[in-house]
């Protein structure tokens, strides 16, 4: 089996091609607007990006996808507009590398594989070694490294936190996946076939030829997949718990009066 380091360069590789036969895709107006809002050390986006969003590269679906990511996560802005990421300040850091990796390297094709790459180290423990990718994938760190310890890395996390906040619905947890505006909630593990039923251009594409498109997004229902819940939905989850023990001791100790 090939290693996932491998397949960061393979998918380098590919990109690279892909977008020298630009002449073929679809027009911008015709494609599916993808949103992923995630943070680079929960494990869950990690699994989602290199175990399923990687598949519409595999696939060549990403000809008729517009792909947005936003690495902010459940960070929360606090005084002085300092950040304060949900794993620590190593998320922090990472959330902001891989920040400027999209504003340093707009091309799909590096930046991807770089932020692949670093989610690979994640989902294996192994994220320390976050550097490497440079070498793996024979990018410069140079321009990563003004861009972190200029502040303009800052800059981007807050603009990052600003769109993720102003999510309508605002998310619940991460991975929180949109697809053309639409949060697939639950679902998001089954985001190809959203897009295959968002698709409105002239040919559908042959990855969605056998997937089924009878697509129905639940609003309250636990993901599917395991996710980083915010603060916010973690709280009264917690409350709604406690407050349910409570009662159900309560009722407990007046049946037990009675007898």
């Amino acid at each position: 089996m090939a290693s996932r380091s491998f397949v960061a360069v393979s998918l380098l590789s590919f990109l690279f091609l892909f977008s020298s036969a630009s002449g073929a895709l679809p027009s911008d107006s015709d494609k599916v607007s993808l949103g992923l809002y995630y943070e680079s050390l929960c494990p869950y986006s990690a699994n989602f990006i290199i175990n399923y969003l990687v598949k519409i590269f595999e696939n060549g679906l990403i000809s008729i996808v517009d792909l947005n990511l936003v690495p902010f996560g459940n960070a929360k802005i606090r005084g002085n507009n300092t950040i304060d990421c949900q794993h620590g300040p190593a998320e922090c850091l990472l959330n902001t590398v891989e920040a400027c990796a999209i504003d340093v390297w707009p091309d799909l094709s590096q930046h991807f594989s770089f932020i692949y790459c670093i989610e690979t180290l994640v989902y294996e423990r192994k994220y320390p070694q976050w550097e490497t990718c440079f070498e793996k994938l024979g990018l410069d760190p140079k321009p990563i490294s003004d861009c972190y310890n200029s502040g303009y890395g800052k800059e981007l996390e807050l603009k990052y936190a600003a769109e993720t906040n102003g999510l309508q619905p605002p998310h619940k947890y991460v991975p929180w996946v949109v697809v053309d505006g639409q949060p697939l909630y639950e679902e998001y593990e089954n985001f190809i076939s959203y897009i295959c039923k968002a698709y409105k251009g002239p040919s559908i594409p042959s990855a969605c030829n056998e997937l089924s498109l009878n697509t129905i997004v639940k609003e309250n229902v636990n993901p599917a997949g395991p996710v980083c819940y915010t603060e916010e939905t973690i709280k009264p989850t917690l409350s709604s718990i406690i407050g349910s023990t409570i009662k159900a001791w309560m009722q407990r100790m007046n049946r037990a009066a009675l007898i």
